[in-house]
């Protein structure tokens, strides 16, 4: 495969448009004054409870890389 990849145009815009819903999805429980926890399995040491936004949205990691 090659080093690079480009995107232009509409597919740019539906992938990026697929990546900001499944991190839309993730996150969203987690608002409000009832948001819910969430457990975050990590690589490495025990898993994380956590009902903080943008800790989940960093430990997200999507296979396309332009999502």
């Amino acid at each position: 495969m090659a080093g690079k990849q480009m995107v232009y145009t509409e597919d740019a815009r539906h992938a990026l448009e697929r990546g900001v819903n499944k991190l839309a999805e993730a996150v969203k429980i987690t608002l409000g004054p009832k948001g819910r926890n969430v457990v975050l399995e990590r690589k490495y040491g025990s898993p994380t409870i956590t009902n903080d936004g943008v800790t989940i949205a960093k430990e997200i990691e999507l296979e396309d890389p332009f999502e």
